[in-house]
Protein backbone atom coordinates (compact mmCIF):
# COMPACT_ATOMS: atom_id res chain seq x y z
CA UNK A 1 0.00 0.00 0.00
CA UNK A 2 1.58 2.95 -1.04
CA UNK A 3 1.99 6.15 2.12
CA UNK A 4 -0.32 8.30 -0.19
CA UNK A 5 -3.22 5.09 0.45
CA UNK A 6 -2.66 4.61 3.99
CA UNK A 7 -2.93 8.45 4.79
CA UNK A 8 -6.65 7.79 3.64
CA UNK A 9 -6.66 4.25 4.88
CA UNK A 10 -6.05 5.71 8.43
CA UNK A 11 -8.88 8.43 8.20
CA UNK A 12 -11.14 5.63 6.99
CA UNK A 13 -10.42 4.11 10.22
CA UNK A 14 -10.09 7.17 12.17
CA UNK A 15 -14.19 7.63 10.91
CA UNK A 16 -15.35 4.67 11.70
CA UNK A 17 -14.60 5.06 15.45
CA UNK A 18 -17.40 8.17 15.21
CA UNK A 19 -21.13 6.80 16.25
CA UNK A 20 -21.98 6.21 13.28
CA UNK A 21 -18.83 5.04 10.85
CA UNK A 22 -17.13 5.14 8.23
CA UNK A 23 -16.85 1.28 7.57
CA UNK A 24 -14.22 -0.18 4.93
CA UNK A 25 -15.15 -2.31 1.92
CA UNK A 26 -13.37 -4.69 -0.55
CA UNK A 27 -13.44 -2.13 -3.45
CA UNK A 28 -12.34 0.36 -1.35
CA UNK A 29 -14.65 2.76 -2.80
CA UNK A 30 -14.74 4.71 0.53
CA UNK A 31 -11.12 5.83 0.01
CA UNK A 32 -12.13 7.61 -3.35
CA UNK A 33 -14.70 9.68 -1.39
CA UNK A 34 -12.39 10.62 1.07
CA UNK A 35 -9.95 11.39 -1.63
CA UNK A 36 -12.64 14.44 -2.78
CA UNK A 37 -13.05 15.80 0.44
CA UNK A 38 -9.58 15.88 1.82
CA UNK A 39 -5.58 16.51 0.53
CA UNK A 40 -3.34 14.07 1.92
CA UNK A 41 -2.39 16.65 4.59
CA UNK A 42 -5.85 17.67 5.51
CA UNK A 43 -6.52 13.48 5.98
CA UNK A 44 -3.64 13.53 8.15
CA UNK A 45 -5.43 16.59 10.12
CA UNK A 46 -8.00 15.11 10.22
CA UNK A 47 -7.18 11.91 11.93
CA UNK A 48 -5.84 14.28 14.64
CA UNK A 49 -9.73 15.75 15.01
CA UNK A 50 -11.94 14.36 17.87
CA UNK A 51 -16.06 14.59 18.07
CA UNK A 52 -15.25 16.80 20.67
CA UNK A 53 -14.87 20.50 20.09
CA UNK A 54 -11.53 21.77 20.04
CA UNK A 55 -9.37 25.47 19.45
CA UNK A 56 -6.83 25.65 17.42
CA UNK A 57 -4.61 25.58 20.06
CA UNK A 58 -5.19 22.31 21.35
CA UNK A 59 -5.47 20.62 18.22
CA UNK A 60 -1.90 21.97 17.13
CA UNK A 61 -0.55 20.21 20.23
CA UNK A 62 -1.34 16.52 18.21
CA UNK A 63 -0.63 17.84 14.87
CA UNK A 64 2.95 20.04 15.41
CA UNK A 65 5.29 17.64 13.29
CA UNK A 66 2.19 17.65 10.87
CA UNK A 67 2.18 21.58 9.93
CA UNK A 68 4.82 24.77 10.41
CA UNK A 69 2.18 27.03 12.37
CA UNK A 70 -0.96 27.24 14.12
CA UNK A 71 -1.68 30.00 11.12
CA UNK A 72 -1.23 26.65 8.62
CA UNK A 73 -3.26 24.63 10.71
CA UNK A 74 -6.10 27.52 10.69
CA UNK A 75 -5.89 28.05 7.33
CA UNK A 76 -6.49 23.84 6.99
CA UNK A 77 -9.11 23.69 8.92
CA UNK A 78 -11.03 26.24 7.71
CA UNK A 79 -10.18 25.12 4.19
CA UNK A 80 -12.05 21.84 5.03
CA UNK A 81 -14.54 23.21 7.10
CA UNK A 82 -15.67 25.28 3.73
CA UNK A 83 -15.59 21.86 1.76
CA UNK A 84 -18.12 20.15 4.23
CA UNK A 85 -15.86 17.65 5.61
CA UNK A 86 -15.26 18.85 9.08
CA UNK A 87 -17.27 21.42 11.73
CA UNK A 88 -15.91 24.78 12.35
CA UNK A 89 -18.43 26.72 15.14
CA UNK A 90 -17.28 29.86 16.11
CA UNK A 91 -18.05 30.85 19.77
CA UNK A 92 -17.06 34.18 21.15
CA UNK A 93 -13.85 35.08 20.02
CA UNK A 94 -12.62 31.01 19.47
CA UNK A 95 -13.49 28.64 16.33
CA UNK A 96 -13.65 25.00 17.47
CA UNK A 97 -12.99 22.05 15.12
CA UNK A 98 -14.26 18.98 15.43
CA UNK A 99 -14.87 15.55 13.16
CA UNK A 100 -18.58 15.36 11.70
CA UNK A 101 -20.51 12.18 11.08
CA UNK A 102 -20.75 11.28 7.15
CA UNK A 103 -24.36 10.64 7.65
CA UNK A 104 -25.89 12.87 9.21
CA UNK A 105 -23.26 15.44 8.33
CA UNK A 106 -20.85 15.14 5.66
CA UNK A 107 -22.83 14.01 2.89
CA UNK A 108 -25.60 16.95 3.72
CA UNK A 109 -23.06 19.36 3.48
CA UNK A 110 -21.99 18.94 -0.08
CA UNK A 111 -25.59 19.96 -1.46
CA UNK A 112 -23.95 23.29 -2.55
CA UNK A 113 -20.89 21.51 -3.91
CA UNK A 114 -22.20 17.48 -5.38
CA UNK A 115 -20.90 16.85 -8.38
CA UNK A 116 -22.16 13.37 -10.73
CA UNK A 117 -18.75 11.29 -9.42
CA UNK A 118 -19.38 11.82 -5.73
CA UNK A 119 -22.80 11.12 -6.06
CA UNK A 120 -22.30 7.65 -8.07
CA UNK A 121 -19.70 6.55 -5.84
CA UNK A 122 -21.55 7.87 -2.51
CA UNK A 123 -24.55 5.18 -4.33
CA UNK A 124 -21.91 2.80 -4.52
CA UNK A 125 -20.82 3.08 -1.24
CA UNK A 126 -24.32 2.85 0.23
CA UNK A 127 -24.76 0.18 -1.50
CA UNK A 128 -21.68 -1.82 -0.59
CA UNK A 129 -21.38 -0.82 3.14
CA UNK A 130 -22.68 2.40 4.84
CA UNK A 131 -26.51 1.53 4.43
CA UNK A 132 -25.69 -1.81 6.70
CA UNK A 133 -23.81 1.06 8.91
CA UNK A 134 -26.39 3.28 9.23
CA UNK A 135 -29.05 1.10 10.65
CA UNK A 136 -26.86 -1.59 12.23
CA UNK A 137 -27.39 -0.48 16.37
CA UNK A 138 -31.13 -0.06 15.65
CA UNK A 139 -31.23 3.60 16.67
CA UNK A 140 -32.15 5.81 13.52
CA UNK A 141 -30.91 9.25 13.39
CA UNK A 142 -34.61 10.23 11.93
CA UNK A 143 -38.11 9.43 12.63
CA UNK A 144 -41.38 9.74 11.16
CA UNK A 145 -44.05 11.71 11.99
CA UNK A 146 -48.00 12.04 10.09
CA UNK A 147 -48.46 14.94 8.24
CA UNK A 148 -51.10 17.13 9.97
CA UNK A 149 -54.44 16.45 7.99
CA UNK A 150 -54.16 12.94 8.30
CA UNK A 151 -54.62 12.85 12.15
CA UNK A 152 -58.63 12.89 13.52
CA UNK A 153 -59.89 15.76 15.58
CA UNK A 154 -60.38 13.23 18.23
CA UNK A 155 -56.76 11.50 17.79
CA UNK A 156 -54.45 12.35 20.99
CA UNK A 157 -51.19 13.87 19.22
CA UNK A 158 -47.67 13.44 21.58
CA UNK A 159 -45.91 16.63 22.14
CA UNK A 160 -43.16 14.88 19.51
CA UNK A 161 -45.77 14.69 16.62
CA UNK A 162 -47.51 17.92 16.04
CA UNK A 163 -45.39 19.35 13.88
CA UNK A 164 -46.71 22.71 13.28
CA UNK A 165 -46.85 23.31 17.32
CA UNK A 166 -42.98 22.74 17.30
CA UNK A 167 -42.37 24.85 14.70
CA UNK A 168 -44.37 27.33 15.93
CA UNK A 169 -42.35 27.46 19.35
CA UNK A 170 -39.24 27.53 17.55
CA UNK A 171 -37.72 31.41 18.35
CA UNK A 172 -35.19 30.89 15.03
CA UNK A 173 -33.28 30.92 13.07
CA UNK A 174 -35.11 29.14 10.25
CA UNK A 175 -33.77 28.36 7.20
CA UNK A 176 -34.42 25.79 3.70
CA UNK A 177 -32.12 24.06 2.11
CA UNK A 178 -32.00 22.39 -0.93
CA UNK A 179 -32.64 18.46 -0.98
CA UNK A 180 -29.03 16.59 -1.25
CA UNK A 181 -30.70 13.16 -2.09
CA UNK A 182 -33.07 15.03 -5.10
CA UNK A 183 -30.07 17.03 -6.14
CA UNK A 184 -27.88 14.11 -6.91
CA UNK A 185 -30.24 11.78 -8.63
CA UNK A 186 -30.82 15.30 -11.00
CA UNK A 187 -26.94 15.23 -11.27
CA UNK A 188 -27.24 11.49 -12.44
CA UNK A 189 -30.36 12.16 -14.61
CA UNK A 190 -32.67 10.05 -12.26
CA UNK A 191 -35.10 12.75 -12.02
CA UNK A 192 -37.30 12.91 -9.04
CA UNK A 193 -40.80 10.81 -10.43
CA UNK A 194 -42.80 12.22 -6.45
CA UNK A 195 -42.12 16.49 -7.34
CA UNK A 196 -40.65 18.94 -8.41
CA UNK A 197 -39.75 20.47 -5.13
CA UNK A 198 -35.65 20.57 -4.37
CA UNK A 199 -35.88 23.44 -1.48
CA UNK A 200 -37.83 22.01 0.75
CA UNK A 201 -35.67 20.60 4.12
CA UNK A 202 -36.37 22.52 7.03
CA UNK A 203 -33.44 23.34 9.51
CA UNK A 204 -33.85 25.36 12.80
CA UNK A 205 -31.59 26.65 15.83
CA UNK A 206 -27.81 25.60 16.03
CA UNK A 207 -28.48 24.04 12.88
CA UNK A 208 -29.91 26.92 10.63
CA UNK A 209 -27.50 29.25 11.93
CA UNK A 210 -24.87 26.83 11.07
CA UNK A 211 -26.29 26.05 7.59
CA UNK A 212 -27.27 29.56 7.10
CA UNK A 213 -23.67 30.54 7.65
CA UNK A 214 -21.84 28.10 5.63
CA UNK A 215 -24.04 28.81 2.38
CA UNK A 216 -25.75 25.69 2.47
CA UNK A 217 -29.54 27.00 3.14
CA UNK A 218 -31.06 30.95 3.19
CA UNK A 219 -32.52 32.07 6.01
CA UNK A 220 -36.59 32.24 5.95
CA UNK A 221 -39.05 33.05 8.49
CA UNK A 222 -41.45 31.26 10.59
CA UNK A 223 -44.40 31.17 8.23
CA UNK A 224 -42.39 30.21 5.52
CA UNK A 225 -41.58 27.34 7.15
CA UNK A 226 -45.02 26.24 7.28
CA UNK A 227 -46.22 27.21 3.95
CA UNK A 228 -42.61 25.09 2.70
CA UNK A 229 -44.06 22.21 5.07
CA UNK A 230 -47.66 22.25 3.35
CA UNK A 231 -46.58 22.14 -0.16
CA UNK A 232 -44.36 18.88 0.96
CA UNK A 233 -47.47 17.42 2.14
CA UNK A 234 -49.33 17.99 -0.71
CA UNK A 235 -46.40 16.64 -3.02
CA UNK A 236 -46.86 13.68 -1.25
CA UNK A 237 -43.33 14.02 0.76
CA UNK A 238 -42.78 11.97 3.97
CA UNK A 239 -41.63 14.14 6.70
CA UNK A 240 -38.92 13.26 8.68
CA UNK A 241 -37.17 15.23 11.84
CA UNK A 242 -34.51 14.19 13.50
CA UNK A 243 -35.02 11.88 16.31
CA UNK A 244 -35.04 13.96 18.95
CA UNK A 245 -37.83 15.98 21.02
CA UNK A 246 -35.81 19.27 20.43
CA UNK A 247 -36.28 20.31 17.03
CA UNK A 248 -33.56 20.59 14.81
CA UNK A 249 -34.35 19.71 11.11
CA UNK A 250 -37.06 18.38 9.18
CA UNK A 251 -36.19 16.18 6.36
CA UNK A 252 -39.10 15.98 3.34
CA UNK A 253 -38.54 12.58 1.61
CA UNK A 254 -39.73 10.41 -1.76
CA UNK A 255 -39.34 6.96 -1.95
CA UNK A 256 -37.75 7.28 -4.82
CA UNK A 257 -34.59 9.40 -4.38
CA UNK A 258 -34.30 9.55 -0.17
CA UNK A 259 -31.16 7.16 0.26
CA UNK A 260 -32.77 6.53 3.74
CA UNK A 261 -36.15 5.76 2.32
CA UNK A 262 -34.83 3.58 -0.54
CA UNK A 263 -32.47 1.52 2.17
CA UNK A 264 -35.97 1.14 4.03
CA UNK A 265 -37.78 -0.68 1.19
CA UNK A 266 -35.53 -2.83 1.17
CA UNK A 267 -35.52 -4.61 4.49
CA UNK A 268 -37.42 -6.79 5.61
CA UNK A 269 -39.07 -5.28 8.23
CA UNK A 270 -38.69 -1.27 7.96
CA UNK A 271 -41.52 -0.32 10.75
CA UNK A 272 -38.97 -1.80 13.36
CA UNK A 273 -36.32 0.40 12.61
CA UNK A 274 -38.48 3.73 12.03
CA UNK A 275 -39.27 5.53 15.39
CA UNK A 276 -42.86 5.87 14.39
CA UNK A 277 -46.05 6.28 16.35
CA UNK A 278 -48.90 5.08 14.08
CA UNK A 279 -49.41 2.70 11.47
CA UNK A 280 -52.33 3.24 8.85
CA UNK A 281 -55.77 1.14 8.65
CA UNK A 282 -58.07 0.45 5.89
CA UNK A 283 -61.90 0.11 6.24
CA UNK A 284 -62.85 -2.55 3.58
CA UNK A 285 -66.47 -1.25 4.21
CA UNK A 286 -65.46 2.03 2.56
CA UNK A 287 -62.87 1.53 0.63
CA UNK A 288 -63.63 2.02 -3.60
CA UNK A 289 -60.26 0.31 -4.60
CA UNK A 290 -59.22 3.96 -6.14
CA UNK A 291 -56.01 2.93 -5.69
CA UNK A 292 -55.27 6.38 -5.11
CA UNK A 293 -53.70 5.14 -1.47
CA UNK A 294 -51.13 2.88 -3.38
CA UNK A 295 -49.92 4.91 -5.27
CA UNK A 296 -49.53 7.74 -2.72
CA UNK A 297 -47.80 5.38 -0.31
CA UNK A 298 -43.88 6.07 -0.96
CA UNK A 299 -43.26 2.50 1.09
CA UNK A 300 -45.24 0.07 -1.08
CA UNK A 301 -46.88 -0.41 2.05
CA UNK A 302 -50.62 -0.82 0.78
CA UNK A 303 -51.85 -3.26 -1.72
CA UNK A 304 -55.22 -4.21 -3.27
CA UNK A 305 -55.63 -8.16 -4.20
CA UNK A 306 -59.19 -9.64 -4.72
CA UNK A 307 -61.06 -6.85 -4.20
CA UNK A 308 -59.30 -5.81 -1.25
CA UNK A 309 -56.60 -3.34 -0.09
CA UNK A 310 -54.96 -3.79 3.21
CA UNK A 311 -51.37 -2.23 4.73
CA UNK A 312 -48.79 -4.28 5.48
CA UNK A 313 -47.45 -3.17 8.78
CA UNK A 314 -43.78 -4.64 8.21
CA UNK A 315 -44.04 -1.67 5.55
CA UNK A 316 -45.80 1.32 6.78
CA UNK A 317 -44.48 3.85 8.96
CA UNK A 318 -47.27 6.14 9.80
CA UNK A 319 -46.88 9.18 7.46
CA UNK A 320 -50.24 9.53 6.80
CA UNK A 321 -49.84 9.95 3.41
CA UNK A 322 -52.25 7.84 2.45
CA UNK A 323 -55.46 8.92 4.67
CA UNK A 324 -55.35 12.81 3.52
CA UNK A 325 -55.78 11.57 0.18
CA UNK A 326 -58.30 8.76 1.04
CA UNK A 327 -62.58 10.18 -1.44
CA UNK A 328 -64.11 8.22 1.44
CA UNK A 329 -61.92 8.15 4.37
CA UNK A 330 -61.65 4.64 4.22
CA UNK A 331 -58.38 4.89 6.09
CA UNK A 332 -56.88 6.04 9.33
CA UNK A 333 -53.93 6.29 11.38
CA UNK A 334 -53.98 4.36 14.16
CA UNK A 335 -51.64 4.49 17.38
CA UNK A 336 -48.95 1.78 17.38
CA UNK A 337 -49.38 -0.23 21.00
CA UNK A 338 -45.30 0.25 21.29
CA UNK A 339 -44.44 3.56 22.73
CA UNK A 340 -40.63 4.23 21.95
CA UNK A 341 -38.99 6.36 24.18
CA UNK A 342 -37.58 9.48 22.34
CA UNK A 343 -34.21 11.17 23.11
CA UNK A 344 -34.27 14.45 24.34
CA UNK A 345 -31.63 15.95 21.94
CA UNK A 346 -29.61 15.06 19.48
CA UNK A 347 -26.40 15.40 21.37
CA UNK A 348 -28.21 12.50 23.75
CA UNK A 349 -29.28 10.66 20.36
CA UNK A 350 -25.87 10.24 19.36
CA UNK A 351 -24.57 8.97 22.92
CA UNK A 352 -27.04 6.09 22.63
CA UNK A 353 -26.10 5.25 19.22
CA UNK A 354 -22.33 5.10 20.37
CA UNK A 355 -22.98 3.24 23.56
CA UNK A 356 -25.08 0.69 21.32
CA UNK A 357 -22.38 0.40 18.78
CA UNK A 358 -19.25 0.33 21.00
CA UNK A 359 -20.24 -0.37 24.75
CA UNK A 360 -20.92 1.64 28.12
CA UNK A 361 -16.83 2.10 28.74
CA UNK A 362 -16.34 3.59 24.88
CA UNK A 363 -19.21 6.06 25.24
CA UNK A 364 -18.45 6.74 29.45
CA UNK A 365 -14.93 7.51 28.01
CA UNK A 366 -16.34 9.85 25.49
CA UNK A 367 -18.39 11.72 28.18
CA UNK A 368 -14.98 11.96 30.19
CA UNK A 369 -13.25 14.17 27.71
CA UNK A 370 -16.34 15.96 26.97
CA UNK A 371 -16.04 17.08 30.91
CA UNK A 372 -12.32 17.39 31.07
CA UNK A 373 -11.74 19.73 28.24
CA UNK A 374 -14.56 21.66 29.91
CA UNK A 375 -17.22 21.54 26.90
CA UNK A 376 -19.49 19.90 28.40
CA UNK A 377 -21.54 23.11 29.55
CA UNK A 378 -21.46 24.49 26.24
CA UNK A 379 -22.55 21.33 24.67
CA UNK A 380 -25.65 21.16 26.88
CA UNK A 381 -26.50 24.65 27.63
CA UNK A 382 -26.81 24.83 23.14
CA UNK A 383 -29.01 20.89 23.76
Amino acid sequence: MSKSQTVYRELQRHLDKLPVGFPQTESGVEIRILKLLFSSKEAIVATKLKIIPETIRTIFRRVKKEVDSKEELRVLLDNLVEKGAIFGEKKGKRIYYRNALFIIGVYEFQVTRLTSEFMELMHQYIDEALAEEFIKTGIHQLRTIPIEKSLSVESKVYKYDDIIKLIKKVKGPFGVAECVCRIGHDLLDQKCTQTELRESCLVFRQTARYYINHGYARPITKEESIEILRKAEEAGLVLQPGNSKRLGFICTCCGCCCEGLKLANKLPRPSEIYFSTYHAEVDVNECSGCNTCINRCQMKAISRMDNVTSVNLDFCIGCGLCVTTCPNKAIILKRNKKKRKLSRSRFRLVLSILRRKSGNWVMLKYILKLIFSLKLYYILKKK
